[in-house]
């Protein structure tokens, strides 16, 4: 009984990530056109940060701060496929995370330099976010 059980639920769990995992981008994620390749392109760097909020989850307090940070941030030049998501994983125990792309090191350099995102950072950022892990990526 129990291995019924778990093979029904890594079974829906395979189903949800293999449908969910198109929307963690603009274009499709099953494979590259030509005219704009699945994935990170050579130089582009994904931003990620993954945090917790002072509030409780999915309170009035938290969408409001998740709702300014993506409208704040997507208007610094440069920020490519911003998206803000919700942690769902009991594998890892941070509530938020943001994730972004930069067409080259210089860009994402003007980002974390540029005064909207300074400003968020002081204003919002110390003052809501608990703990916080920064990782960016490139290509291999």
């Amino acid at each position: 009984m129990k291995r019924r059980a778990f093979m029904k639920t890594t079974g829906l769990m395979a189903f949800a990530g293999g449908s969910l995992a198109g929307l963690t981008r603009c274009t499709p994620a099953s494979k590259g056109t030509e005219q704009q390749p699945a994935g990170l392109q050579k130089g582009e760097i994904l931003h990620t940060v993954i945090f917790d909020l002072k509030y409780p989850v999915a309170s009035a307090e938290a969408k409001q701060f998740l709702a300014d940070g993506t409208a704040i941030l997507t208007k610094v030049p440069g920020v490519e496929d911003f998206q803000a998501y919700r942690q769902c994983s009991p594998k890892n125990d941070y509530q938020y995370g943001f994730f972004m792309r930069f067409k080259d090191q210089q860009t994402f350099d003007a980002y974390t330099a540029h005064p909207d995102h300074c400003k968020f950072v002081t204003e919002r950022w110390d003052t809501e976010v608990t703990r916080f892990q920064e990782s960016d990526f490139e290509q291999l």
